[in-house]
């Protein structure tokens, strides 16, 4: 099984952590399942950018981006090259490490 290795996030990862899910997992349901709650305002439905992470190794092992995604992506906040929707990017055969972004753009957090 990949490993997923987040880089320490102010709020949702202090500490920094690594865990495991199974190839086919998305990104965003392994950070769930292993209870470090990124936002996901859409219900991971690729119609937010609120689960945006950047992959800062493995970028090649996941899922092909669809066009949906590319469009979506170009609204998150902090975009880089190797952003992506954690909802949409699957984990292949190999580790990842993530970095979640400072913020997104979440209005219904924001109240």
């Amino acid at each position: 099984m990949p490993i997923i290795k987040i880089l320490p996030h102010a709020e949702y990862c202090p500490d920094g952590r690594s865990v495991t899910a199974p190839a086919g997992t998305s990104i965003c349901e392994a950070l769930l399942d292993n209870h470090i709650d990124i936002e996901h305002a859409c219900d991971q439905v690729c119609a937010c950018t609120t689960c945006h992470v950047i992959v800062r190794e493995g970028f090649a092992s996941l899922s092909e981006m669809e066009e949906g995604e590319e469009d979506m992506l170009d609204r998150a906040w902090g975009l880089e090259a190797n952003s992506r929707l954690s909802c949409q990017a699957i984990l292949g055969q190999k580790d990842v490490t993530v970095e979640i972004p400072k913020y997104s753009i979440n209005h219904a957090k924001e109240g």
